[in-house]
């Protein structure tokens, strides 16, 4: 083998390697992220009532047996479970679409795959999600959730940015 072909060879190869890293250690970022915000609140919200941040925001511990944002939240065992199921398949998809994808995809995979394990790991631990971040101005509240939501909602929304606005490289 000729040597520029090793050395492109060997390029490739640290490319790779480089895009597996980053995705794993921004996996790992956000995972650990998460469990530590649920841990500090669960800790701290066990038998105390809500912090008052300000006037538009609170922590108020609140166990999530749905989907993000408490939709579908039920108390019947198979829901729960066809959930977690569902989540489960999802989670398998983003792994496969990591694998498949250009580096900036798999940032954004990576970034939903990050706060999909935070809640499906706790959905396994306590069956139900521990949601805390309460936004509200005056009577109107927003969905309870946590930071692996929010890490979801920046990978959907970015992920939307991206088909709706920025070239697709295949075309």
């Amino acid at each position: 083998m000729s040597t520029q072909k090793q050395l492109d060879k060997n390029n490739f190869s640290f490319m790779v390697l480089k895009d597996k890293l980053i995705c794993i250690l921004l996996v790992t970022l956000i995972f650990f992220l998460d469990r530590i915000s649920k841990i500090k609140i669960i800790n701290h919200q066990i038998d105390k009532e809500r912090v008052y941040i300000n006037y538009f925001i609170n922590l108020d511990l609140v166990w999530n047996t749905g989907i993000g944002f408490g939709l579908l939240s039920s108390n019947s065992n198979i829901v729960y479970n066809s959930i977690t199921g569902l989540i489960g398949i999802i989670v398998i998809i983003l792994v496969f679409m990591i694998i498949k994808s250009n580096l900036f995809e798999k940032i954004l995979y990576s970034i939903i795959l990050g706060g999909a394990l935070g809640n499906v790991y706790d959905r396994i631990v306590y069956f139900a999600v521990p949601d805390f971040i309460d936004i509200h101005y005056q009577r109107f509240h927003w969905f309870t959730f946590n930071i692996a939501d929010i890490f979801i909602t920046i990978g959907i929304f970015l992920l939307i940015i991206k088909e709706f606005f920025l070239i697709n490289e295949k075309n």
